[in-house]
């Protein structure tokens, strides 16, 4: 009786430990399968996370490419010249006042080296009157052309217009001065024309 009690005891003892050793590896088996859930739910915030900051990335990325191209366009706008700049009152006006200006000097400087009645001093500073407002004329016409060319400057039409209506006035300005100092140079000559007749007249009167 004893030893069946004994055996017993040492059965129970030996499945007892088993049963333990059984339920400690079901809860280890428990915790692995949580933390495995944890980091799956970690993993996935982080991929939310991502795709949140890739997205407004993206997006930024695509707002402020949006705006450069709007940028470009503009810019590039601004290089072309509209009809209505090309096809402005002044764009004539200019070239005929330029061309006024050459005509003018022309005929007069050949009317008054012809009269004999300007020394060859003044003949010469004539010469670099008429010459410096040619080539200040000239100018002109360069800053016209360039501001009525396309892709030459970024130019709004408005700054087109202004920029033609400031040539026009500095050009028609030369003009008026070219006219004023034709009319007294003109003045001049007449004056010492009647003079040199008179003096011709005295000349002939007192048989000189």
């Amino acid at each position: 009786m004893k030893c069946l009690t004994i055996s017993l005891l040492l059965t129970i003892q030996i499945y007892g430990h088993g049963l333990y050793a059984q339920s400690t590896e079901i809860q280890q088996l428990l915790l692995n399968v949580e933390k495995l859930a944890q980091l799956k739910k970690i993993l996935t915030n982080m991929k939310k996370g991502y795709e949140i900051v890739s997205t407004g990335y993206n997006t930024i990325k695509d707002i402020s490419k949006g705006n450069f191209n709007l940028h470009d366009a503009f810019l590039n706008a601004l290089l072309q010249v509209s009809p209505t700049v090309r096809k402005y009152k002044r764009v004539a006006d200019i070239i005929t006042c330029q061309s006024q200006i050459v005509k003018e000097y022309r005929s007069a400087f050949n009317r008054f080296k012809s009269t004999h009645l300007f020394n060859s001093s003044e003949i010469t500073y004539m010469e670099d009157v008429y010459k410096n407002l040619f080539n200040k004329s000239l100018q002109n016409l360069d800053e016209l052309s360039i501001v009525i060319t396309a892709r030459k400057l970024r130019m709004s039409d408005d700054e087109r217009i202004a920029a033609i209506d400031r040539i026009y006035q500095d050009i028609s300005d030369k003009l008026v001065f070219l006219r004023g100092f034709n009319n007294e140079s003109s003045v001049l000559a007449v004056q010492r024309g009647r003079e040199l007749v008179d003096t011709k007249l005295s000349e002939k009167l007192n048989g000189f």
